[in-house]
């Protein structure tokens, strides 16, 4: 049984009414210490602590204790099998949960990704994809020609061959047209497309052979006149004219630019692949 004695110490009391002189507060910290009720007037709880004295816990009776914190000799075989099985009935469920979440996981995160997607498209972009849907055929082709893929839209093949879906198309921008009359009017479509091409191998040739270099002065700019005008403009203003180990960049593997002079002793020194 749990020591009061440094709260209320029973055994020097004679009767109720001298412990009901301790005052509510000490009374009621008592009970609470040793797990039996502590409500009622300073009277009852008097009475109550009372009862202790000279007795162990266990041979009270079980209603002045709180619910739940009965001695375990007071608790009925029958009640202690019962919060036994309510336990692993609790702890059976919560496993089986953790299991259907794991099991569901790919599912729910699908669905979210749904979710957010449709958020944010419009009205149309959604009727389209619907549209889309509705209309698709997969068709087996028994002399093992290739699988016709039905895209009244146009919309650009992904890794899988099919097109992709209609909202990435339009997050991509890959709806605009950027035509770049250097590459012979070659177009590009979408703005990553057609800024990345400044630096292909298209570009360049065609450049090399207008006897123009291509550097950044000449960013964004895809028609041939402007690009000549530019260039003139250019050597009129440096009297030096266009000097080749100075003014020509060149492009290592991982995409940094230096001048053809710097490119050329780095590459020589092993620097760079």
């Amino acid at each position: 049984m749990p020591d009061v004695s440094s709260i209320v110490d029973v055994e020097a009391f004679a009767d109720v009414d001298g412990l009901e002189a301790v005052g509510a507060d000490r009374l009621k910290e008592a009970l609470q210490a040793l797990g039996l009720k502590c409500g009622g007037t300073v009277r009852q709880r008097a009475e109550r602590l009372f009862k202790i004295k000279g007795r162990e816990l266990q041979e009270l009776e079980p209603s002045l204790f709180v619910k739940g914190s009965r001695p375990a000799a007071l608790v009925s075989e029958e009640d202690r099998r019962r919060t036994t099985a309510a336990t692993y009935y609790i702890a059976f469920t919560e496993a089986k949960i953790e299991r259907l979440v794991e099991m569901l996981g790919s599912v729910l995160e699908d669905t979210k990704g749904r979710v957010e997607k449709k958020m944010t498209q419009t009205v149309r972009e959604r009727e389209a994809e619907m549209e889309e849907a509705e209309m698709e055929v997969e068709e087996e082709d028994t002399d093992e020609e290739e699988e016709y893929i039905y895209n009244p839209l146009k919309l650009p093949l992904g890794w899988d061959g099919k097109p992709i879906p209609y909202w990435l198309y339009k997050l991509h921008g890959l709806n605009q047209e950027f035509k770049c009359e250097i590459c012979g009017n070659y177009s590009y479509w979408g703005r990553r497309a057609f800024e990345k091409h400044f630096k292909e191998w298209r570009h360049q040739n065609n450049m090399r052979a207008l006897g123009i270099p291509n550097n950044k002065n000449f960013y964004e700019i895809t028609k041939i006149e402007d690009a000549v005008a530019l260039w003139e403009n250019m050597q009129r203003r440096d009297k030096g004219g266009w000097r080749p180990d100075v003014d020509e960049e060149c492009e290592d593997e991982d995409g940094n630019v230096y001048s053809k002079k710097t490119y050329e002793d780095m590459k020589r020194q092993g620097l760079i692949p």
